[in-house]
């Protein structure tokens, strides 16, 4: 099991919005998550909250080529973002994992970018946009929709020239999903195992544990590491978090009781 630590750079996300738009301040932020025990640092510069604006090319450029540079060497970095230009630049810049929450349908060229470079992808589900994901959003079964979408997405990856090895896929917890979808996708993470690609999950600080219990995004650490436990007993093999150490904490406790 791998954790992705979240590097935010950013002055809107939902749960650290500004708080490492600096890139000094993000940068020494990404380097406590390594001490912490992150595996892969994941760099962003637009925010995927619903509802968020979108961000123009130059300015997602401005906020991440520098951090990426100043965090490839102390851990494996990856890039989150949809623009090619972005992804090409924080690539130059060591960036060496594109995570694209549109699955590399928003730009034709990333998947053969992605190949060229020879880097990993993260495919993830989310119907629409960050703009209009959460609009009614309705599936015949969560489970079955997610994983005949993440399928073909790997097998237009894999034509496009990207080897299948270096894929990993999320289910996009939070992404166009009711907190019923979420918690059924959570229950039903084995079925996914089926893809035969790493799991990505991130549940860290959701609006859908605040949904279930009423928390603030600042008071939703048990709730995070309560679902990323379960998770990973479900099969998961990256977990994407805010909260490192703790989390780190809570899977060498739950392995030694598991075994």
């Amino acid at each position: 099991m791998k954790l992705m630590g979240v590097v935010n750079v950013t002055p809107d996300s939902f749960s650290d919005g500004g708080l490492y738009l600096d890139s000094d301040a993000a940068i020494a932020h990404g380097e406590k998550l390594v001490r912490d025990g992150a595996d892969v640092l994941d760099v962003g510069g637009e925010s995927t909250r619903p509802g968020a604006a979108e961000v123009d090319q130059a300015e997602e450029l401005r906020r991440v080529q520098p951090v990426v540079a100043g965090l490839a060497e102390a851990a494996t970095v990856s890039i989150d973002t949809s623009k090619l230009a972005v992804a090409e630049a924080a690539i130059d810049a060591g960036a060496s994992i594109v995570n694209d929450v549109t699955a590399l349908r928003r730009d034709p060229d990333m998947a053969a970018l992605c190949a060229e470079r020879e880097v990993g992808v993260v495919l993830m589900h989310m119907p629409g946009n960050p703009r209009t994901m959460q609009d009614n959003p309705t599936y015949d079964d969560v489970v079955d929709d997610v994983k005949a979408f993440l399928a073909e997405r790997v097998e237009a990856a894999v034509a496009a020239g990207v080897a299948e090895e270096r894929i990993w896929l999320d289910p996009g917890i939070g992404f166009g999903k009711t907190v019923e979808h979420n918690l059924e996708l959570l229950r039903r993470l084995a079925e996914l195992r089926g893809l035969g690609r790493p799991l990505v999950i991130g549940t860290s600080r959701k609006s859908f544990i605040g949904r279930i219990d009423g928390s603030g995004v600042d008071e939703r650490l048990g709730g995070s590491i309560a679902t990323s436990v379960l998770a990973v007993a479900e099969g998961a093999d990256v977990l994407r978090v805010h909260d490192v150490a703790e989390t780190a904490q809570a899977m060498r406790v739950s392995e030694a009781v598991l075994g």
